[in-house]
């Protein structure tokens, strides 16, 4: 009793489901999705575990501390030789933290997901002015310490000129 060799392929192919095309994320949806989950993880690993709905302002302070560990800007203290340089001359043992610009991308991030994930912008923990107050801190303390003063970059105003106004010009 032998099989032909159409026999039995037409079966396992009747019991696959069919494949379901993936959608690509962009770099800020992916980053945005990681992000939201790793928030998520460090809540459920809290003793006692945190509920999402019942996160506040202080866990997200909590956890911009405990990013810090995995930091890899070297923030100089007060007491440090090399406070106030931005180019310092050797090693010291000051710590790694995170950049300001980092934390800042990143709460703007999980702001936008906690929304997105079914929370109101009105008790949004990432929203908080104490989030927005921390940020500023730790913006000034990094800057303090490279001795470059943080300035906020002014928007440039564009003007356009059309083909119309250089043509009258040159008549006048």
């Amino acid at each position: 009793m032998m099989m032909s060799s159409g026999e039995g392929s037409s079966s396992s192919s009747s019991r696959q489901a069919p494949q379901q095309p993936l959608v690509q994320l962009s770099r800020y949806e992916s980053q945005k999705r990681r992000d939201w989950n790793t928030f998520g993880q460090y809540l459920r690993n809290q003793r006692p575990p945190v509920a999402l709905s019942h996160c506040d302002y202080t866990h997200v302070l909590d956890f911009m501390a405990y990013l810090d560990q995995f930091g890899k800007t070297k923030v100089h203290l007060q007491g440090c030789l090399f406070f106030g340089q931005a180019e310092p001359g050797g090693p010291c043992t000051c710590p790694l933290r995170q950049a300001w610009g980092s934390l800042d991308a990143l709460i703007g991030r999980l702001r936008a997901a906690f929304e997105e994930n079914g929370g109101s912008p009105e008790t949004n923990p990432f929203a908080n002015g104490a989030i927005r107050m921390y940020l500023r801190e730790v913006r000034d303390m990094q800057a303090k310490a490279r001795g470059i003063p943080y300035k906020k970059k002014k928007k440039k105003k564009t003007t356009i000129t059309t083909a119309t106004t250089t043509m009258e010009e040159e008549t006048i």
